[in-house]
Order: structure tokens, then C-alpha cells, then sequence
């Protein structure tokens, strides 16, 4: 057996993460939700072969479930160890959300009284800089812009877990029925929220920023609607709230990504924006669910349920460039695909 100094292991647990130029396009995008730290994670073998400019984590990046701040940490430290996760970080950029799990309560929203200590164990795992705004406000949103004018592409991270309003909760749940699973109800309140009147604000204006894609990073579903678990649908009028926004600001080239729900599908919808809108959701890293079976009249295709990743290629060299949404399994392979191009995503 080869050992490893502790010197070396120090070294190989602090490698600095690769810092993508801002003005070089991005042409392949990998990202992925739900990893369970002290799991085997194969998964990460198949992304470094797709060799992906970015990845995006979308949420439950570990499964903290915790108010004790040493056990969140022990269990970051568990992800970063990843032999894979390491590879990962020093060829692609990386930018994440989080979602409950690693929020630190399973469907836990403002409600959960370690929100600031959570935020900065969030923090200074990805490494984010002292001085990042991210530091300094309530909640991890986020929002960048890579690549040159006529090809770029803005990344925008949601943050659906900081100040969202506690769920209702159904009194009645038949559990592994079509289209019936999970005990969530919706919240008509005008009171209740996902966002915040803060982050809403910041996203109207990122909205408006220039750019030729969009991809929005939501940990919970958005489109799909059918289920009872965590999704944009328990709070109606947010999720109504964010498609009359972009429509309002005439965002072109927004891409939903979500995570979540332990198995992947692609969603396409009319949502009144005047260009169909995708989702694609992108669960588990290391964590699926076969025993999904959920109604969603927007899904393209069906759904798959053993370990997966997502992947966007963007091909910059086509007069109207090409834009592709993927699904992958363990070994690479595509289980999902859907084209459009960037010209049939402007208003």
C-alpha cells in the first residue's frame, strides 16, 4: 500500500480551485445535486471525462442535517477529500447553491435558527473570497457572466432555503401513488416567499444584465408541478411571480437547472415568457430513487432514476449556435438530450 505524508495530504485537501477566465467562453456545462458524503462516489469518474469548462452544484451537496457547525464541517471535509471532487476542482470552475441538506434541515427554510453559521461553512468550503459580496449579505444567491459579447453565458444561483417561508403541510398523504407523493400543500399567502424581497429585487436586475444564455440555478423544481414534495408550485404566486419577470425584463436565454428530487427529467414549458422554457433536473450524484413516479405534463421524454449528472454544451461556432441539455449515467452515456439553439430563446 502507498502512503500518503500528511504533508502531501494537507496539500492535496487545499489545492486551489481553477479560476475559469471571464472573458473565454464556456462550451460544456456539468453540474449535478444530491451526493452523500460518506458514500462511494463513482460518479465523479464520468464528469472529469467529460472534461467540463463549469459545474454547478445545485443542492444536498452533503447531507448535514445538522445545528452543530463541527459535524457540517467534518461532513464538507468528507466531499473535499473526494479523490474525484479534487480532479474536478483543479480542471473546472466550480460554483454552487445549496438546498436543504446542506442548508442544514430537510425542508428547512428561515425557520432554521443556523442560517448565518451555515452560510459561512457554505462559504469557506467553496473558497469564496473575503471580500465577496456573498460574505456580507443574507444568503449564498450569486450571479456571474463568462465569456465575450455574442457568447456569453450568465450563471445565476438562486437561494431558495435562507428566507423561504415555512411549507403547509397536507393533512391528508398517500404515499408512492402517481402524481400524490410527499405532504406538502401550497401557500396562496401574498406573505409567503421563496426568494425574499431582497434576492427578488437582485434577481430583477441580474435579469437585465447582457447576455446570450441564462442558466438558472434553483435546487428546488420550478416547472414540474404534479408532485407533493419541495418545489416553486408549494408557494404559487412566487412561482407565477418569477415567469411574469422575466417576462417583464425580457430575459432571453434563461435555462433552469434544479436538483432535488433523486431522479432526472427534462421539462419544457409555455410559460407566457414568449419562448419556451427548459428545466432540467439533474438527481443524484450518488443518491437515487427508483420508486419515482410523478406526474409532469411538461417532461420531455421520461424519467431516469439511477446515478446521473447533467451537461449543457453550447456549439459558439454555428451562426445560431446550438444549445444541448443532457442527461448522463455512471458511464457517461447520454439517457437524455434536448436541442434548441440561442435564437429560439429570445423573446
Amino acid at each position: 500500500m502507498r502512503f500518503i505524508s500528511c504533508l502531501s495530504l494537507i496539500a492535496l485537501l487545499t489545492i486551489a480551485p481553477l479560476t475559469f477566465a471571464v472573458d473565454t467562453p464556456l462550451s460544456t456545462i456539468a453540474f449535478g445535486s444530491c451526493v452523500k458524503e460518506d458514500l462511494p462516489q463513482p460518479i465523479w469518474g464520468p464528469i472529469n471525462k467529460a472534461k467540463p469548462d463549469m459545474f454547478i452544484f445545485l443542492g444536498d451537496n452533503i447531507y448535514g442535517d445538522t445545528e452543530d457547525m463541527e459535524v457540517m464541517r467534518k461532513k464538507w471535509n468528507m466531499l473535499g477529500a473526494q479523490p474525484g471532487y479534487q480532479e474536478l476542482k483543479a480542471q473546472a470552475t466550480i460554483l454552487a447553491t445549496w438546498d436543504d441538506h446542506d442548508f442544514g434541515v430537510n425542508d428547512g427554510g428561515r425557520e432554521y435558527p443556523m442560517r448565518v453559521e451555515s452560510q459561512k461553512e457554505f462559504l469557506d468550503f467553496f473558497e469564496e473570497p473575503a471580500d465577496s459580496p456573498r460574505r456580507k449579505q443574507e444568503g449564498i444567491y450569486d450571479a456571474k457572466v463568462f465569456g465575450p459579447e455574442g457568447q456569453r453565458v450568465q450563471v445565476i444561483l438562486l437561494d431558495t432555503r435562507y428566507h423561504r417561508s415555512p411549507l403547509n403541510k397536507r393533512t391528508k398523504v398517500t404515499h408512492k401513488a402517481e402524481g400524490h407523493n410527499g405532504g406538502a400543500a401550497p401557500n396562496f399567502s401574498h406573505d409567503a416567499t421563496i426568494l425574499g424581497e431582497t434576492q427578488w429585487a437582485w434577481l430583477e436586475e441580474q435579469l437585465k444584465v447582457p447576455a446570450e444564455i441564462r442558466i438558472v440555478a434553483t435546487s428546488i423544481q420550478l416547472i414540474p408541478d404534479g408532485h407533493h414534495y419541495e418545489k416553486w408550485g408549494n408557494f404559487p404566486l412566487e412561482r407565477e411571480r418569477f415567469f411574469q419577470l422575466v417576462k417583464a425584463t425580457r430575459a432571453n436565454g434563461v435555462i433552469l437547472l434544479s436538483g432535488d428530487r433523486h431522479s432526472s427529467e427534462i421539462s419544457r414549458m409555455d410559460a407566457g415568457v414568449c419562448y419556451p422554457l427548459h428545466e432540467v433536473t439533474a438527481s443524484a450524484l450518488n443518491r437515487p430513487n427508483s420508486w419515482h413516479n410523478e406526474i409532469n405534463p411538461h417532461r420531455v421524454g421520461v424519467k431516469y432514476v439511477d446515478e446521473n449528472f447533467g451537461v449543457i454544451t453550447i456549439d459558439w461556432e454555428d451562426i445560431d449556435p446550438e444549445v444541448t441539455l443532457q442527461i448522463r449515467d455512471i458511464d457517461g452515456e447520454k439517457r437524455m438530450l434536448v436541442n434548441t439553439t440561442v435564437g429560439k430563446l429570445k423573446p
